[in-house]
């Protein structure tokens, strides 16, 4: 799975990338012109600490002006780059210092689905966070763009127990006052569960998370993401996303800062907040598994349903994911889509799920591999052309349900992950570039979607996991004047 010599790129044959380009545009013009008219930022970033706009501090902040169009509609009629033309533009970039000797590429017509530039494009490659595009496309074929995730509770075995049955919705909130705006909360749970009751009061609540198993923590994991803000204990109950502290995640999160303190129990820490709105002491809250309901069981008998919320859509929970790279909800998704596919809703479930549901989509399965659906575990390997086939797959008008990834992509210069990119001589790709990026230690990414000079779409992959060591700013900086070199480029 090595990368070839620096000497021997060349055009690949066509592979199979059915891209209706007008569609595709379509797309991204509707998806940006509502963005533009409704909020300051694409996806959900504005909204994080504006869903109370009755605030005082909401009155005050002065708005932000009009963001300028990007990614205008593409010219069907733009001339076709050419592969000579793009090996000239990208050649010298892709061979600086700064990523390293292991840079895989593949740059397509999406158009024509003409392969323009290869570099190892059909490497396994370690992907790091782009891997959520592949997790997006499959939970959105798995699922369905307007499934949502249930958070159940039954009566339990015993008059007053009452058991809360984690569905896998990581965006779940305690009250109004929650992380993610428009979640599904406990407290309208704990409103129907005192509703079922009656005159029953509850005096213990038993935490049913067992959907998912496995470890929670995937073994490809680098010791320091458990604890160190951008991933967690990935369970089937959770809310918040398991983050201790919301009011200081929303400030951060606000700030471009998307790391957060994580709770160790996700499923008991949810567990607990439930029982305090049901008057349940937190030392009457156990982890269990709920009854399961006989035939013909009467209401408030043992297993039967007293209440259940639903989390946001998926094309929802997509957004979020994609947009700020929301590593616990891309794990969530992941187990969706192994649910989905009657595969264990764990990791390895996951990861087998993904690559039947990326096979039945007729895309080449064989350059994929994945350990976990956000991309943290260095055991992922995805090739660059597989990326470009994603991309093509979710524009080509066959299946407009995928085609939701496309508003969440960051926007370069203005959004997500690539709010704080494309500066100096990459500045010219602000605003023209709409990419997932990725990234770890000696690992960098960045897939997506780019118009030429000449108005011509082009998808791209470029990724690079043998980078210098402590080289991080100097690697994102010649990613980002690859991609921008696009924009200014015929290529011909």
């Amino acid at each position: 799975m090595s990368a070839p010599p620096a000497g021997s790129a060349s055009p690949a044959p066509a592979r199979r990338r059915r891209f209706l380009p007008i569609v595709l545009a379509t797309v991204l013009v509707l998806v940006l012109a509502a963005v533009g008219l409704a909020v300051v930022r694409p996806g959900p970033v504005g909204e994080w600490l504006g869903d109370e706009p009755s605030a005082p501090q909401a009155a005050a902040r002065q708005p932000e002006p009009a963001p300028v169009a990007v990614l205008a509609a593409a010219d069907p009629n733009a001339p076709l780059p050419t592969a000579q033309g793009v090996r000239a533009a990208l050649g010298p970039l892709v061979g600086v210092p700064a990523l390293g000797d292991r840079v895989n590429v593949s740059v397509v017509d999406v158009a024509t689905g003409q392969s323009l530039y290869g570099r190892g494009e059909d490497a396994g490659t370690v992907p790091a966070s782009v891997t959520k595009l592949v997790t997006a496309v499959t939970v959105l074929a798995a699922r369905g763009s307007g499934y949502r995730i249930p958070t159940r509770a039954v009566a339990g075995a015993t008059p007053g127990e009452v058991v809360i049955v984690g569905g896998g919705d990581p965006t779940l909130a305690v009250d109004k006052k929650g992380f993610y705006p428009g979640a599904a909360r406990l407290d309208d749970l704990a409103g129907q569960v005192k509703k079922a009751l009656g005159g029953t009061k509850p005096t213990k609540v038993v935490v049913d998370s067992t959907l998912y198993s496995g470890p929670v923590h995937e073994p490809g994991w680098d010791s320091d993401i458990p604890d160190g803000g951008y991933g967690g204990a990935v369970t089937a109950l959770m809310v918040d996303g398991a983050r201790s502290d919301v009011p200081q995640a929303k400030k951060d999160h606000e700030d471009g800062n998307h790391a957060a303190d994580r709770v160790s129990q996700p499923d008991l820490a949810a567990g607990r907040s439930f029982a305090r709105l049901l008057g349940v002491p937190a030392d009457a809250v156990t982890k269990g598994k709920a009854p399961a309901a006989g035939a013909g069981a009467t209401a408030g008998a043992p297993g039967t349903e007293l209440g259940v919320v639903s989390s946001l859509p998926m094309v929802r929970l997509v957004d979020i994911m994609i947009s700020d790279s929301d590593n616990l909800v891309a794990e969530a998704l992941a187990r969706q889509v192994a649910l989905a596919r009657d595969e264990p809703a764990s990791f390895a479930g996951g990861g087998k799920a993904m690559d039947a549901v990326v096979a039945e989509l007729g895309l080449p399965a064989d350059e994929l591999s994945l350990a976990d659906g956000s991309g943290l575990s260095r055991s992922n390997r995805i090739s660059p052309s597989l990326l470009t086939d994603v991309l093509a797959l979710a524009g080509d008008g066959t299946r407009p349900d995928l085609a939701a990834i496309f508003g969440a992509l960051p926007v370069a210069a203005w959004s997500g992950t690539l709010t704080d990119r494309f500066e100096g001589p990459a500045r010219v790709g602000a605003g023209l570039v709409r990419a997932k990026t990725g990234t770890l230690s000696r690992v960098h990414a960045i897939a997506g979607l780019v118009s030429t000079a000449d108005g011509r779409l082009l998808s791209f992959a470029v990724l690079t996991d043998d980078a210098p060591p402590d080289g991080l700013t100097a690697a994102r900086s010649a990613l980002d004047r690859i991609t921008a070199t696009l924009t200014t480029c015929g290529c011909r």
